[in-house]
């Protein structure tokens, strides 16, 4: 997609985190399967609802604003930070590791989220798209709180386990 101006690249950003939010969706049943700790998995599941209605704000961005039109695209730095995940999963046995390195790989991908959400706020208020903006902090609320409740699943249990498996 060629990005000429601030709204195509609004949209190609857009489109690109639409892309991330279905992959991911894909991979957080896997995840969730794949923790011991039933907390982690618990919160695998949960992001996973999240993450459907995250998909479904992005539809109704979509269909509120008639110009904007979602572009057909892979984001690859999702599918790196998934294929990061998968490598953790081949590389250790279930257990505290396990979820200590599935936590890790989560919070980059948290990380990369709320980047993205940021960015995505910050253009959509730039471009006067208020419900755009508001839809969108949502999101990037709901990112950081994923990412706060992983730091304290890690910290409150699986890393001290993990540190003496």
């Amino acid at each position: 997609m060629q990005v000429n101006s601030l709204t195509d690249l609004f949209i190609h950003s857009l489109s690109d985190i639409y892309s991330a939010e279905k992959q991911l969706s894909r991979a957080l049943l896997k995840l969730s399967r794949e923790a011991s700790n039933s907390e982690l998995s618990d919160a695998f599941k949960k992001h996973y609802e999240e993450t459907q209605g995250q998909i479904e704000r992005i539809d109704q961005l979509v269909e509120a604003e008639p110009e904007m039109k979602i572009k057909r695209m892979k984001c690859h730095a999702m599918e790196g930070l998934i294929d990061e995940a998968n490598e953790v999963i081949d590389a250790t046995e279930k257990g505290s590791v396990r979820d200590a390195a599935l936590i890790a790989a989560a919070q980059k991908v948290e990380h990369y989220e709320i980047a993205s959400y940021g960015t995505l706020c910050t253009l959509a208020s730039q471009l006067g798209l208020k419900n755009a903006q508001k839809l969108l902090s949502a999101t990037l609320d709901e990112e950081k709180t994923t990412d706060s409740l992983l730091t304290q699943i890690a910290t409150s249990t699986i890393n001290q386990k993990a540190e003496v498996e």
